[in-house]
């Protein structure tokens, strides 16, 4: 009878945390950024069908990078869990803290069973204020770890180079349209220092905008109206360019 190969509990965690780093490193970077109105999400997906990010309740928004049917299935928990526990206790009790946890533990859970391989995904989950002050970011990495985040943050590519970046540039109070083209010059940014173009019908946008009417905030910004905001005219708001063009999507 053969002796059982051996690995070390924290050699074992290592290489689970090297597998799952490497699996979302593959995948294309995303930003999400707080703006005067709100919560900007920008990333690069030529797929018209596969969004990297959703609405999951009425203030909270939902960001993913890795493998797409990892964090599809979290994704559609995070709403099944929201609308129960809104339409139990009520809709102001379903908050972007209490998501993230509910995504920790599963994460937390998945990484650390040796059953199954950790998933290969990195999360945003953004609620909206109303005010800046109250607007709330959380980033899960793979490990079902939390980092409460502020003004910017990006996963999932080269995202520390694309972080870095934003720290250094991204300022409170920004028009949607100044915090658009920060990201889209981010995400511009190659490894090896240069930068490429990201034609405007590869870019995929949202935003939660707390300006809006409606109790749901999500929006998504796509077409003329993103070509608008991408233009050098400034500051124009989302509020603006969905009435000039009469387009967007919830």
């Amino acid at each position: 009878m053969s002796t059982p190969f051996y690995v070390s509990p924290q050699q074992a965690m290592t290489d689970r945390a090297e597998f799952a780093r490497k699996g979302i490193a593959r995948g294309r970077s995303l930003v999400v950024l707080q703006y005067a109105d709100g919560i900007v999400f920008i990333g690069e997906n030529p797929s018209r069908a596969l969004h990297k990010f959703s609405e999951i309740y009425d203030r909270i928004g939902f960001a993913a990078a890795g493998k797409y049917n990892e964090y599809e299935n979290l994704r559609i928990g995070g709403v099944r869990y929201a609308d129960l526990r809104g339409y139990t206790y009520d809709r102001d009790d379903v908050t972007a803290r209490g998501l993230a946890n509910v995504y920790a533990q599963t994460l937390g859970t998945i990484f650390s069973s040796a059953a199954e391989k950790p998933y290969e995904v990195e999360l945003v989950v953004a609620e909206v204020g109303e005010t800046p002050e109250g607007d709330q970011i959380y980033r899960l990495p793979h490990d079902g770890s939390i980092v409460d985040e502020h003004g910017s943050v990006a996963v999932g590519g080269n995202a520390e180079q694309i972080s870095s970046y934003l720290d250094q540039r991204h300022q409170d109070g920004m028009s949607l349209a100044e915090a658009l083209k920060l990201a889209v010059q981010a995400l511009s940014r190659e490894p090896n220092g240069g930068e490429r173009e990201i034609p405007v019908e590869r870019l995929e946008v949202a935003v939660l905008d707390r300006t809006r009417p409606q109790a749901r905030k999500f929006k998504r910004i796509t077409g003329r109206q993103l070509g608008r905001l991408l233009e050098d005219n400034g500051a124009e708001t989302a509020a603006e360019a969905e009435e000039g063009e009469g387009e967007g999507e919830k």
